[in-house]
């Protein structure tokens, strides 16, 4: 096993690959060999020594998804210098936090506006010297990628250099500090040893090989695609870089991937385009894909089982797969093998929906603090509805209050210049996630709750909003749903609508409105809207019942504060700027 990710890049290269990395160039995508990607990582490993940074110096990445984000992390790894990624959708004034709280001595960013960024808030920050910049963007104490990098090949002395610097990188050493987006408070520094993360790698269960094509498109300053990129490079696959996230349907045509690591929120996004485009098709169209979905649903159990199908079943889902399953396989690159979701939990119609069509989605559990996987379904062992069965060399027990509790070699060193918070989630070698769970008796994971995320209403009920909030996403007619409940005396919902479903009802009912606000405002629209919730929540206890309802015109977002950066909704942000509306609802 390679304990450092210094050696795992050595592994990568030794794959020989013509096509380790797919960028997006002129239009089309074109290959990275091995060779190439070695003499770009060595070129940039010796001058980052030659700027005067040294092992163990933090140094922060600012960019999105993209060949370079790779090469100077596997330089800043093989060199022992610390990564700091850092989202590129965040202000610079939380930028220059981040930098001067982890202490960064350098900054490569991707483009001139992340460039924009840094030279804002550079003079705040004295520890700051080299600032590099992929892209060909001139600025004052500036320096391209390209010139760091350089045509050249590396020679005989850089090439002994970096094979000592890698063989002195120890797997104890700090490699990554990732700052939590978190759902409130401030960021904390997560540390990351070499050992943390390559035990990680060792351990997760995801199989790839050198035939695989790998799409990446989540944030790489997250820790989940960062892991499962490393696990690509490791194994051989080819890793193709998504342009951005909205171009993700698209460059799944383009590279035709085998394996992806998404968010719930993108599965919902493409469940939700699926169903508008059969509510809008001719009635013939959609009794053949509700027929095709019934038999794939029928299907769904002996496949997952490895038993065969029987012999009728069989022959209908043959049918089914040719006249539905493989148009909606072909949209996503009609190569797709297995999905992996985390970050948020997956709900569980969506997981049954995707596998009946042929593209299974494993569902991981997983922190930042824990490198970050703890349990994951595979294709050989996978049961909807749960987060899989615990990894292997890693422990988890469920405390007496039902929190899961964590060890085992990928468990963080603590956070960074931060003792007391460190103090608060460890006991001993046990990690506090604050999440709820429990096991079956088939040792299965499940997410029941966050412990900070149950309300109690003024009646001295207690409700657990995410189940609820996953149960109203099932509508056509709702993107995202928040409950508001603790402290009142009944449940209501903030939602905001899918506006292209809701758009086509209601000019089918002759309702008219030229902006999201006006439909949100309209009693129709919102009758109509909350006639799916009751119906959905029919079979709850009548107090986890959503009473009302408030529409939102416009959908929650990073940059409006709603969302954290991995997708989570913000519910004190939530909270805070829609307070109007919530108390509208309980006047």
């Amino acid at each position: 096993m390679q304990e450092t990710l210094a050696q795992l890049f050595k592994n990568t290269v030794a794959h020989g690959k013509p096509d380790a990395i797919l960028t997006k160039e002129s239009g089309a995508y074109a290959p990275i060999n091995s060779t190439e990607l070695e003499r770009r990582v060595i070129r940039l490993h010796s001058a980052l020594i030659g700027a005067g940074i040294s092992k163990g110096d933090k140094v922060a990445l600012l960019s999105e998804n993209r060949w370079e984000w790779a090469v100077s992390d596997f330089a800043m790894m093989t060199a022992g210098i610390v990564s700091v990624p850092i989202y590129p959708t965040l202000p610079a004034e939380q930028i220059r936090y981040l930098l001067d709280h982890s202490e960064s001595r350098a900054v490569l960013c991707s483009t001139a506006e992340q460039l924009a960024k840094i030279q804002q808030i550079r003079g705040q920050l004295p520890a700051l010297g080299l600032v590099a910049v992929f892209d060909s963007v001139e600025g004052e104490g500036v320096v391209g990628l390209g010139t760091l990098i350089g045509e050249e090949d590396p020679n005989g002395e850089e090439r002994a250099n970096f094979d000592a610097a890698v063989d002195s990188v120890e797997p104890g050493s700090l490699a990554s500090i990732i700052y939590t987006s978190g759902t409130t408070g401030v960021p904390k520094g997560v540390m990351l040893s070499h050992y943390n993360m390559a035990s990680n790698i060792r351990d997760s269960l995801i199989k790839v090989g050198v035939e695989d094509m790998a799409l990446s498109f989540l944030p790489l300053c997250h820790v989940a695609e960062r892991l499962a990129d490393y696990v690509y490079f490791n194994s051989g696959a080819t890793v193709a870089y998504a342009e951005s996230i909205d171009t993700v349907a698209v460059n799944m045509g383009e590279v035709r991937p085998t394996f992806a690591v998404g968010v719930p929120r993108f599965f919902e996004k493409v469940y939700g385009r699926v169903m508008a485009a059969m509510a809008a098709a001719p009635t013939l169209r959609r009794k053949i894909f509700e027929w095709a979905v019934s038999v794939g649903t029928a299907a769904t159990p002996y496949l997952v089982d490895g038993k065969p199908l029987p012999l009728l079943l069989k022959l209908k889902h043959r049918l089914a797969d040719k006249l539905v399953f493989h148009k909606l396989r072909g949209r996503l690159g009609g190569r797709i093998r297995m999905f992996v979701s985390g970050a948020a939990p997956l709900p569980r119609h969506l997981a049954e929906f995707f596998y009946a069509l042929g593209l299974p989605i494993c569902e991981g559990y997983g922190l930042t603090e824990t490198s970050p996987l703890v349990s994951i379904n595979t294709l050989e062992d996978l049961k909807f509805g749960t987060v899989g069965k615990v990894i292997p060399n890693v422990e988890v027990r469920i405390a007496d209050d039902g929190e899961i509790l964590v060890r085992g070699p990928n468990i963080m060193q603590g956070y960074y210049k931060m003792e007391q918070q460190t103090a608060d989630v460890m006991d001993g070698e046990w990690f506090h996630t604050g999440d709820i769970g429990e096991f079956d008796d088939d040792g299965f994971l499940s997410i029941t709750d966050r412990k900070k995320d149950m309300f109690k209403t003024s009646g001295g009920k207690y409700i657990v909003p995410a189940p609820i909030e996953n149960l109203l996403k099932r509508s056509p007619f709702i993107e995202t749903a928040v409950v508001i409940a603790d402290q009142r005396n009944f449940p209501s919902a903030l939602i905001v609508p899918d506006f292209a479903t809701l758009r086509a009802w209601a000019e089918s009912q002759g309702i008219e409105g030229s902006t999201n606000q006006e439909y949100c405002a309209n009693e129709q629209v919102v009758g109509r809207v909350m006639s799916e919730v009751s119906e959905l929540c029919s079979d709850l206890a009548q107090f986890e019942r959503i009473k009302k309802i408030a529409l939102i015109g416009n959908d929650f977002s990073i940059d409006g504060g709603e969302l954290t950066p991995t997708m989570k909704v913000r519910r004190r942000q939530v909270n805070e700027k829609y307070k109007e509306q919530i108390e509208e609802i309980y006047t």
